[in-house]
């Protein structure tokens, strides 16, 4: 069981309304947000406690947040057209102020996020109550040239998905990832995901100028 925590499920709500009306219509969008917020802290009550400090909660608030409202509206949003929505809310809505505040075209924003991750790590580390619960940091910063590499075999959201039903919503939430380093003018790399039926979910992050993300041929999963 996690901590419940209102931010998320207070404010996506309110930036997403327009976009969701426009989407879905008023009807599908006024029975998905009314009914989304008991079906969040139904969520918060089932999901392992990762711990409600621990940095890389918020991960399971805000995934859960967009989980409960595809969940609320009973079938009638489709994932594809959700995925759209969710990039217009990072995108399009006053959202946008809260991310993308470093620079990953730079060198010194490549090493704010490797240190970023680190302390992520050591968090866990410092917290072992939590450690077979929370997501694995699996660091290798000789695989690739450019960038930052690491790996999790873990992931509590994924974990709960399977378990609860939520897996057909997985990878929208999975996409976040890659709005995120996007919005920080970088570029996610990867192969595998957990939601996808990988046994690792891969973080290969690179400058969005860089030759690497210029010869990418990936799957974006």
């Amino acid at each position: 069981m996690m901590k419940y925590k209102g931010t998320f499920i207070t404010l996506f709500p309110i930036f997403m309304k327009k976009i969701m009306i426009e989407q879905y219509g008023g009807a599908v969008t006024k029975k998905a947000l009314k009914k989304a917020p008991a079906i969040y802290r139904d969520m918060l009550s089932k999901v392992d406690d990762i711990g409600a400090d621990n940095p890389m909660a918020a991960n399971i608030y805000m995934a859960f947040v967009l989980m409960a409202i595809w969940k609320a509206a009973d079938g009638e949003i489709d994932t594809e057209s959700y995925r759209t929505v969710v990039k217009r809310l990072l995108t399009e809505t006053p959202f946008r102020k809260f991310i993308g505040k470093s620079d990953l075209r730079t060198p010194e924003g490549i090493e704010h996020a490797k240190e970023k991750y680190h302390r992520m790590q050591a968090w866990v580390d410092a917290h072992p109550q939590y450690k077979d619960k929370t997501w694995d940091f699996n660091f290798d910063e000789t695989k690739h040239q450019e960038g930052s590499y690491y790996h999790f075999t873990r992931c509590p959201i994924n974990s709960f998905a399977r378990k609860y039903g939520y897996l057909e919503v997985l990878p929208v939430c999975c996409e976040l990832d890659h709005m995120l380093t996007e919005a920080c003018h970088g570029k996610l790399l990867r192969e595998y995901t957990l939601a996808t039926g990988g046994e690792v979910c891969d973080y290969w992050i690179v400058s969005e100028d860089s030759v690497a993300a210029k010869n990418w041929h990936g799957v974006r999963k």
